[in-house]
C-alpha cells in the first residue's frame, strides 16, 4: 500500500473486499453449520464496500484537493487492507488447495468460530464508522465549504436505536417470499408523491411488526431513501423513552442530507442544551428548520422515510401523543419531503394520538386483520425453513417434521410470528431432542392455554421437569431472582454485571442462563448485555392474573424492591461510589461536560446502573422506608456534607439560582 495514491488505495481495498465477498459466497453454498456467521461477515464487508465506493467517487472527482478528511484516511485504509489480507489468508488456506482440487469447496470448513466472527465484525464496524464519518464531513464541506466543523457529539443520541446498530444486527428480517404484499404496499406508499405522510402499521404483540420494520428500513437504506430510524425498546435505557428521539433522528437525517448542518449548527449555538428541551422545540430546531434551510437536496424526486418501530414501548403516554402530533407536520416539510412509517400495538394513547391528527394525514394497516390465508402462508414458509435447517443440522429423518405437524404448528401460531420463532428456537436447542421437543409443543393445543402460554410454557415447563422434584422450588426461586431481574431491569446488563449487582456467583449466572436461549438473547461474550428476544416474555412472566396459578410468575413489586436494595448496597461498598471517581480536574464539572469514555472507564456498568436507577426504584417501592434504608446502607465520609449534595426536583436544565441573604434558602428557576 505504500506510495499508492488515494484512488489507488481505495481501489486496492475494494478489490480485496470483492475477493473476500466471493470467498464468503462460496462458503455459504458449501458449509451448512455457519451460515448466519458467514452472512454477517459478508454483509459487513459489503457495507464497507458501499461506503468506499462513495469515497472513490469523491476522490476521482474534480474537488479531490479539498477532501481534508478523506486525505487522512490513508493510514486507516492501509490498516484495513492488511486486516483483509489476513482474513483472506484464513479463508483461503494454502494447506487445503490440494484437497480443494479434488473435492472443491466441500472440503473446507468455515475457519472462524462465532466468537471470532463477533470480534471481526466489531473491528470492521470501527473501520466503517471511520470511513463513513470522513465521507460525511467532506460531502458537507464540498456543498457548503464550512470554515469550521460542527461537533455532532453535542447532539446526543440513543445508543442502539438505529435499525443497523450492533444491537439490532442479530434480530430477524423477513424471510424471502414472506410478507411480499405488505412490503410491496409500503414501498409503493414511499414512492407515491401523493401518499399520506404517515403510515401506521399496527398489530398485537408478536405479529412481526419489528421484523417488518427492520426489513423495510434495510430496503429503504439500500435504495438511498431511508432518512432515519428509531427502534423503541422498553427496558433499554434511552431507547425506552423519547428524551433522545428527535436528536437521534436529526443525526441520521444530517448524514443523508448534509445541507441540514448549518441549521443544526445555528440551533446548537443559540441553545447548547436544545437536545434537553421540550419535544416540540427539538423537532422544530433540529429537524423542521434545518430541513427548510436546505438549498440543494441530495434526494431529488423521492421523500426520505423515517422508520419508527414499537412506539408503544415509549414509556410516557404524553410523549407518545406529542411525537404523533409533531409527526403530522411532516407533510409541510420543504424542500425535503418526509414520510414516516410507525409500527406499534394498537394501545389507547396511540389510537387517540392518530385520531387527533388532521384528516388525510395518515393511512393505517392492521397486521392481525390481514387475511388469515396470507398469514398462514408466511408462517408456514418460516416454519418449513427453520425446521428444515434443524433437520439438516441434526441429520434427522427426511420426513421430519410431518406435514400434519407443520399444519398444527401453523394453526397454533396464527397470527403470532413470535410463537413460531420461539418454538423453533426451543426445538433447535443445543443438546436437546428436536423430535421430543416438537411433540412437547404440540401437547399445548388445548383451548385453555393462551397464545403466550403456548409460546413460553413448553420452554419453561421442560426446564422445570428436568429438575429433581425436591429441587424444583429452589430452581424456581433462582429463576425468579435472575430472570425476574433481567425482565424488570431499566436497561440491560451483562452476565458479569448481573453477577455483581445481584450478588450471584458468575458461574451460577452462566449455568442458569445456559438453557434460556429460546427466550433471551444471551451473547457468548460475558460482558455483553443480555436482552429479551421479545417484550411478550416479560408480559408473560409479570402478568398479575398468573399470581398463584403459574410457578413462573414474577412479582414485579418484590423484584423492584430487591433491585433497589442491591443498588444501594453496591453503591455503599468500599468498591462502590467514591469522591471524584472520574479523576476530574475540579468540583462543579457538569455531567454534560464529561465524555462517555471517561464514565465507562471509571464506573463499571453495574455501578452506573445503580447510580442511574436507584432513586426511581426507591420511589416506586420504598416510599415509607427511604430514610431508614439510606441511613443503614450509606457509608458517607465525615467531610461529605450537605454543601456537596445534589439538589433535585427539576426535570429540565436550571437557568438561574438565588440565595437568601442569610444563606439558609436557595431558589432555582427552570423552563420546566
Amino acid at each position: 500500500m505504500d506510495g499508492l495514491s488515494g484512488a489507488a488505495s481505495v481501489i486496492a481495498v475494494l478489490d480485496i473486499s470483492a475477493k473476500i465477498a466471493s470467498l464468503c459466497f462460496n462458503y455459504s453454498t458449501a458449509v451448512k453449520h455457519a451460515k448466519s456467521d458467514i452472512e454477517r461477515f459478508q454483509r459487513k464487508v459489503g457495507d464497507i464496500m458501499h461506503v468506499l465506493n462513495r469515497i472513490k467517487e469523491l476522490v476521482d472527482g474534480p474537488d479531490k484537493a479539498r477532501l481534508s478528511s478523506t486525505h487522512h484516511l490513508f493510514a486507516s485504509l492501509k490498516q484495513y487492507h492488511q486486516e483483509l489480507e489476513d482474513l483472506k489468508a484464513k479463508l483461503e488456506p494454502r494447506t487445503a488447495r490440494k484437497t480443494m482440487s479434488r473435492f472443491g469447496w466441500r472440503a473446507l470448513k468455515w475457519p472462524f468460530t462465532s466468537t471470532q466472527v463477533e470480534n471481526i465484525v466489531f473491528r470492521l464496524e470501527e473501520y466503517k464508522q471511520t470511513f463513513t464519518l470522513a465521507l460525511q464531513i467532506d460531502q458537507t464541506g464540498l456543498i457548503f465549504d464550512l470554515g469550521e466543523k460542527l461537533d455532532l457529539a453535542k447532539l446526543p443520541t440513543a445508543n442502539g436505536a438505529s435499525f443497523n446498530s450492533h444491537t439490532e444486527e442479530h434480530n430477524t428480517r423477513c424471510l424471502s417470499n414472506t410478507r411480499t404484499d405488505l412490503l410491496g404496499d409500503i414501498l409503493q406508499w414511499a414512492k407515491n408523491k401523493n401518499s399520506k405522510p404517515v403510515f401506521w402499521l399496527s398489530g398485537m404483540a408478536g405479529t412481526g411488526k419489528s421484523t417488518i420494520a427492520r426489513t423495510i428500513a434495510e430496503l429503504f437504506s439500500k435504495q438511498g431513501q431511508l432518512g432515519a430510524s428509531f427502534f423503541f425498546k422498553k427496558g433499554e435505557g434511552e431507547r425506552g423513552n423519547a428524551s433522545r428521539f428527535f436528536s437521534t433522528v436529526a443525526r441520521d437525517l444530517v448524514a443523508r442530507e448534509p445541507g441540514m448542518l448549518p441549521g443544526i449548527k445555528s440551533a446548537l449555538e443559540a441553545d447548547s442544551g436544545i437536545a434537553e428541551r421540550a419535544l416540540k422545540d427539538q423537532f422544530e430546531k433540529l429537524v423542521l428548520q434545518p430541513l427548510s434551510g436546505i438549498e440543494q437536496p441530495r434526494l431529488k424526486s423521492l421523500a426520505y422515510v423515517i422508520v419508527i418501530d414499537a412506539l408503544d414501548e415509549c414509556e410516557r403516554e404524553e410523549d407518545i401523543r406529542a411525537i404523533l402530533r409533531l409527526l403530522a407536520q411532516t407533510k409541510d416539510t420543504w424542500p425535503v419531503p418526509l414520510l414516516v412509517l410507525v409500527t406499534s400495538r394498537p394501545e389507547l394513547p396511540i389510537r387517540l394520538g392518530f385520531k387527533q391528527m388532521p384528516n388525510g394525514t395518515y393511512q393505517d394497516l392492521v397486521l392481525h386483520e390481514i387475511p388469515q390465508n396470507t398469514i398462514e402462508h408466511d408462517i408456514r414458509l418460516f416454519l418449513e425453513h427453520e425446521l428444515g435447517t434443524i433437520r439438516q443440522a441434526r441429520m434427522l429423518s427426511s420426513d421430519w417434521p410431518t406435514a400434519t405437524q407443520i399444519q398444527t404448528l401453523v394453526e397454533l401460531s396464527v397470527p403470532l410470528f413470535i410463537f413460531a420463532a420461539t418454538v423453533c428456537r426451543y426445538i433447535g436447542t443445543k443438546g436437546g431432542d428436536p423430535e421430543g421437543y416438537l411433540k412437547k409443543v404440540l401437547e399445548y393445543r388445548k383451548s385453555t392455554f393462551s397464545q403466550l402460554d403456548r409460546t413460553y410454557l413448553p420452554v419453561l415447563d421442560q426446564l422445570l421437569i428436568e429438575q429433581e422434584e425436591e429441587d424444583r422450588e429452589t430452581w424456581l426461586s433462582a429463576f425468579r431472582e435472575l430472570v425476574g431481574s433481567i425482565v424488570i431491569l431499566e436497561s440491560p446488563l451483562s452476565a458479569v454485571s448481573l453477577s455483581r449487582l445481584l450478588q450471584i456467583p458468575q458461574k451460577q449466572v452462566k449455568c442458569r442462563l445456559d438453557s434460556l436461549h429460546s427466550v433471551l438473547h444471551i451473547p457468548e461474550g460475558e460482558d455483553v448485555p443480555i436482552r429479551l428476544l421479545h417484550l411478550s416474555f416479560r408480559e408473560f412472566l409479570v402478568d398479575s392474573q398468573k399470581q398463584g396459578k403459574s410457578p413462573f410468575w414474577v412479582d414485579e413489586s418484590c423484584t423492584h424492591r430487591k433491585l433497589a436494595s442491591h443498588c444501594l448496597e453496591l453503591m455503599s461498598k468500599p468498591s462502590g461510589l467514591q469522591q471524584n471517581m472520574c479523576s476530574l480536574s475540579g468540583l462543579g464539572t457538569l455531567r454534560s461536560e464529561i465524555d462517555e469514555g471517561t464514565v465507562t472507564n471509571s464506573l463499571p456498568p453495574e455501578l452506573q446502573y445503580a447510580c442511574r436507577y436507584w432513586r426511581s426504584l426507591i420511589l416506586r417501592t420504598f416510599a415509607d422506608q427511604v430514610p431508614k434504608l439510606v441511613e443503614i446502607l450509606s457509608r458517607r465520609k465525615a467531610d461529605w456534607d450537605s454543601c456537596r449534595s445534589t439538589l433535585e426536583g427539576h426535570s429540565g436544565g436550571v437557568n438561574a439560582i438565588a440565595f437568601s441573604s442569610d444563606g439558609q434558602l436557595v431558589a432555582s428557576a427552570s423552563w420546566d
